[in-house]
This record gives C-alpha cells, structure tokens and sequence, in this order.
C-alpha cells in the first residue's frame, strides 16, 4: 500500500515533452527513439488495451495494479444477475462455492504451481498466519526458532512474533541474505520474502529453499511482489508454503483476497489455526467436531469474500495467452531502460539506485534514494507520473509490463529531471 499523497493536477499527455521535461536535449531525443522503437517491438503491447488507462505514467502497480477493462462488466452481472435475481441459487448455479480453489487454479501457474495447491481468501496477512502456524506444528518440539528477513514487510514479522508466543517459539531475525545459513536444527520454519519490498532485491527462493529443507526446515514465501511479474517456480522448488496478494501485479483491485499455497504432498499434514466452517470435509452437516477437507480447501476459514474474489476472477482474463517468461523479459528490460535514462538525464548525486543491477536479484521495482522523498512523489505525481515513497528517502517506481510502456519509463524520468533539476542561477 502506498502512503497517501497530494492529489494529481491536471498534466500533459505524454507526447508533451515541452518545457522543462524537454531540456535534456539530445539526450532526450535519442532515448526517445530508442523508446519508440521498443514499444514498436514489443510482443506485450496489446495487452495494455486490456486496462482502463489514461495519459497518466503509472508506476505503482507493485502497490495497487491498475483496472483491468473486464472488472466491471463482469461485476455489474455478480451484482444484477447472480446476486440480484438468482440470489441464494449463485452459490450453486454461479459457482460461488468452489471460487476459491477455481480461482486458486487460475493463479496456480503464474507460481509455478500445478492445479489444486492454491487457495483464494482472507488477507496476506491471516495466510501468512496460517502458513507459520501450520509449519511450527509440523516440526518436531525441539526445533524451536522461526526465522524470519529482518527487512521484512512489519506484518509479516508482527505476525510470527505472534505465532511465536502461541507456539512456544521464538523469532529469530536474519538478513534475507542469511536465511540460508542461519537455519540449523533448530529451525522449524523460515519466513522470506521473495522481493524485497524497499528495494526490489530478488532473493533466491530454490537456493534457499533447498538450504532450508537441507537443514530439516520449512519454508514459507512471501510472493506480494514477485506473483504476476516473474516467474516463481514453487514446485520446480519444492517451496512448502507460499503465501500472496493479488492486488499488485495481479490487478484483483483494492481490497483482492490473498492466496495459500500448500505442497501437495504436506495438505494431509496442513493444521490449520483458524479451522472454520468452510474448511470442514462436511461443512453443511454442522458437526461439533472439526474434521477438515481434503486438498486445498483446507485452506478456506470462514465464507468466501464472493465480490472481490469474482473480480480477481474477471481481472485475470487479462493473462489469457500471456507467457509469464515474456513478461520477466520486459520487464527486466524496462527496468533496465529506466535506469539508464535516469543515468542520462539527471545531474549525478540527485538519485542512488539502490535496486540492484544484476538481473537475477531484481524484481519489477526500481528503488531510488532521493533526499526529500515524500515531497519528490508529491510533485512527480502532480505532473502525472505516479510511484510512491518509503520513508525516510526511498523513491519506488514499480514497472508492471502488462501494461507499461518504454515511452513511460523514459517519461518518468524526464519530470524526475524536471523535479530534481537545480532552478538556474539569478531565478527564483
């Protein structure tokens, strides 16, 4: 989630290279070739015309993913026809019941996760839960530390330390870059995140995925900012739990149910903590005793959010056709592109990149340390290039290949340019 900013002024479309945003001069213009060439070439181009979009720079799909053209239409007949007229008949006739694994399946192989390991519902941050909880109860007494990145998203590690005392555990904070040689016999559990929300660092989920199960260890995966921009590979891995959102890169809008993975093969031995009725093996017989369903339904707790599950469903038609390979091509490329044009176009000592430059430990983020952060955001986005900031001096500008153009990437860094620039002397 992005911390609030000034609302956006009116601005020019993105042709409109006039005025302060055009004085990096040739510079400029051969970016803008190159731009223009790329977006020429590009094999995802058309899915853009999938979203609801305008002449705004859009760069904050890693916090909330922009509307897919689908969403409405398909809710306006949840709403109307299914809840409307069929009423109570939708959860049999519209499919309401089985959403959530229906869905799950759906984002099952943008994880790289085969059919019926994925479940949809609650917040990440109830999965994440149900995720370390399960995993401590699957380890043996002895092994009595949850790991856990030290840089991780707070709720993440305000929910192991809670998991933590309801388990006899204790948490134990490492960097992410650590995990794997921290884990010992100790060790049930380690919760990872796979990009790292500040700086967009990719970690490596089979490397340490297979540290950790070296070491008698699970592992738990946070995929918030990784699902729908890369590819994840769970079962290439053997990842033991994952958990994500799918408000970003997925573009299930505000508010999207999360999901739980759990590997096939541990679903028998999945004890969930939150053991509600929609879990139960029979959830109509209304039995006193808990008896829970087989496979991922397991997963499920309480009735399934049928509104906001039905327009992830509709907002995932946007990756028919789409190879999760090709959107990890662009996006390493326009990322890559971003970076070079801010190299290009603002004086040196303004920026620092802090996400890193080798392909294989970047996500589809670019981090920027910017003195006065808060108030850079506040102005980019006036002038119509939205990111967001983290405190106390981050610029984050999250690139969602789906639907971003090389045109935005060098756009964005032209206003940064225009922001940044040092007024000349004898000026105001």
């Amino acid at each position: 989630m992005s911390e609030p900013t000034a609302a956006a002024a009116p601005h020019p479309g993105p042709d409109a290279l006039t005025g302060p945003d055009a004085a990096a001069g040739p510079a400029a213009a051969s970016l803008a070739d190159r731009a223009a060439a790329l977006d020429a070439a590009d094999p995802l181009a058309s899915v853009r015309d999938r979203f609801v979009l305008d002449d705004t720079v859009y760069l904050d799909g890693n916090s909330l993913g922009a509307l897919p053209a689908g969403v409405l239409p398909r809710l306006a007949d949840v709403v109307g026809r299914e809840w409307g007229e069929l009423r109570i008949r939708s959860w049999d006739e519209s499919g309401w019941w089985t959403a959530p694994e229906r869905i799950g399946d759906r984002i099952a192989p943008l994880v790289g996760a085969a059919p019926g390991q994925v479940v949809v519902g609650d917040s990440t941050s109830v999965n994440v839960f149900k995720a370390i909880v399960a995993a401590v109860r699957m380890a043996p007494p002895e092994r009595d530390q949850i790991l856990v990145d030290a840089a991780t998203f707070p709720t993440d590690g305000y929910i192991a330390q809670s998991a933590a005392r309801m388990t006899g555990r204790t948490v134990r904070a490492v960097p992410a870059h650590d995990v794997a040689a921290s884990a010992d016999g100790r060790t049930a559990v380690a919760l990872v995140n796979h990009v790292d929300y500040r700086t967009g660092r990719l970690h490596d989920l089979p490397g340490v995925t297979a540290a950790l199960h070296a070491a008698g260890a699970l592992a738990v995966w946070d995929l918030c900012h990784s699902a729908g921009a890369l590819p994840v590979g769970l079962d290439a891995a053997g990842v033991d739990l994952a958990v994500g959102c799918t408000y970003k890169y997925l573009n299930g809008g505000p508010g999207a149910p999360a999901y739980l993975f759990v590997r096939r093969d541990l679903q028998p031995r999945f004890d969930s903590p939150l053991p509600g009725w929609n879990s139960h093996a029979d959830p109509f017989g209304m039995a006193d005793r808990y008896e829970p369903a087989d496979g991922a339904p397991r997963g499920r707790v309480g009735t399934p959010e049928i509104l906001s599950l039905l327009a992830l469903d509709a907002a995932l038609d946007v990756w028919d056709g789409v190879a999760i390979g090709d959107v990890r091509t662009k996006s390493l490329a326009l990322t890559d592109f971003f970076l070079e044009c801010v190299a290009a176009l603002l004086p040196p000592g303004l920026v620092e990149p802090i996400t890193p430059a080798a392909h294989e430990e970047r996500g589809s983020q670019v981090s920027l340390r910017c003195e006065g952060a808060r108030e850079v955001m506040r102005e980019l986005t006036a002038r119509g290039v939205v990111g967001d900031h983290r405190r106390p001096d981050l610029l984050r500008f999250g690139f969602t290949p789906l639907y971003t153009r090389y045109a935005d990437a060098l756009r964005a860094a032209l206003v940064l340019a225009a922001v940044l620039r040092p007024a000349p002397e004898g000026t105001a």
